[in-house]
């Protein structure tokens, strides 16, 4: 919601400055006149940021949303709660988010618009998490929920990043070598091979690899080169649209082997998340709108959209869910039968956990497999450049012979 800076006179004519959050200026101006405020000016401003523009590591906020459950649990108000996390926190741009957070609740919004203004502090899912808990009574377990889920995900992510450091090295030296032996060693070459040149007799591989050489070492090549840096930045650009993060989560999704694990990942969130919610008493439907936009990937968060407005006409999830083509067959029995015995809540947060371990394996498996093929390709590029070259050499000794 959008925030509106006011202007009004008390009761007794003093002059009241501030800021509110509220869908429109109606609302506003209803709110001043309950709290007997005569309202002078009205005027919009644009939600404010993270401090800096700078992102907050997960890990540092999943630490903080726990800090913040201990102390409402201990019966410390939120008020009181949010200024002693924000007079201990070291981290200055996490100590400016929080004394903007704790203003805005001061002045009246609720928590979640409070965090909603700085969205690379706290994660959509967060957001909607703690609105959920804070309607529902349960605002303490849905910080929690949220720190241990924020850990997870952060191990999980450190994990990946791990097994695939390897595989990402190997590419990027080979990149380098196959580079540098083809712009500075096989020019070497060329005067050697004039001869064979003018005769007509150099091979053909040779033929293209010194053509090869001299494209990327000619000045003229720094045109396809900045044609590529401009399409980069053109496709990050609109990936930042709506169409473009639906086409990129729909690419994402078809890739061999990565879809699947991608697929994983995102119905063990859209699980673990859909059975926390349901387990601290929030309403199926509710719950399935905050879940679906935990999973991270538009088509999937879609497809449980879809599934929901199925469900306000009286189906159970399963059909939906199983009919949408994106979850696997033995989770649609599981859920089936989790809602015929009533334990939908803790069949959910089991099948993350078992689809958390499954996707581990894939991406073991993946990694295993891709660290060989990255060395046969490099080692066939080379291979290639050795037989452009000594080709030529073995014919010339022929010749002299």
């Amino acid at each position: 919601m959008p925030d509106f800076a006011y202007i009004a006179r008390s009761s007794t004519g003093q002059r009241v400055t501030g800021t509110l959050t509220a869908p429109n200026e109606r609302d506003v101006l209803s709110t001043l006149m309950a709290k007997s405020l005569f309202p002078l000016e009205v005027k919009a401003e644009s939600a404010a940021m993270t401090f800096g523009g700078t992102r907050i590591k997960p890990q540092l906020m999943a630490t903080t949303y726990g800090q913040l459950a201990g102390l409402l649990r201990s019966g410390v108000p939120l008020l009181r709660s949010l200024a002693v996390l924000r007079d201990q926190s070291s981290h200055r741009g996490l100590k400016e988010v929080l004394t903007q957070v704790h203003a805005k609740v001061e002045e009246g919004s609720t928590l979640a618009d409070a965090m909603l203004r700085h969205p690379k502090a706290f994660g959509e899912m967060a957001v909607n998490m703690v609105r959920a808990g804070g309607e529902g009574g349960f605002l303490e377990d849905a910080l929690e929920r949220v720190a241990v889920f924020t850990e997870q995900q952060e191990d999980l992510k450190s994990r990946t990043i791990g097994a695939v450091a390897y595989p990402v090295f190997l590419a990027a030296v080979g990149t380098i070598v196959v580079t540098v032996l083809i712009v500075f060693f096989v020019p070497m070459f060329e005067p050697l091979f004039a001869q064979l040149k003018q005769r007509g007799e150099l091979p053909a591989i040779t033929e293209w690899l010194l053509g090869l050489s001299a494209t990327i070492g000619s000045p003229w090549s720094l045109i396809p080169l900045l044609g590529l840096v401009m399409g980069i930045v053109w496709l990050r650009v609109w990936l930042r649209t709506d169409e473009g993060r639906l086409s990129s989560d729909q690419f994402k999704l078809r890739l061999p082997m990565v879809g699947r694990i991608y697929m994983s990942m995102a119905v063990s969130r859209f699980c673990r998340v859909l059975g926390t919610l349901l387990h601290n008493g929030v309403p199926i439907l509710r719950s399935l709108e905050i879940s679906s936009q935990a999973t991270g990937n538009r088509v999937l968060g879609n497809a449980i959209r879809k599934a929901a407005e199925n469900i306000s006409s009286g189906q159970t999830l399963a059909a939906p869910l199983a009919a949408c083509g994106h979850f696997p067959p033995d989770m649609v029995e599981m859920i089936a039968v989790a809602e015929e015995s009533n334990t939908l809540e803790t069949v959910l947060i089991n099948m993350a956990d078992q689809l958390e371990r499954r996707t581990w394996r894939q991406l073991d498996l993946f990694v295993r497999f891709l660290e060989p093929v990255m060395l046969l390709m490099l080692a066939g590029v080379v291979l290639v450049v050795a037989i452009g070259l000594l080709l030529p050499v073995m014919k010339m000794s022929s010749i002299v012979q």
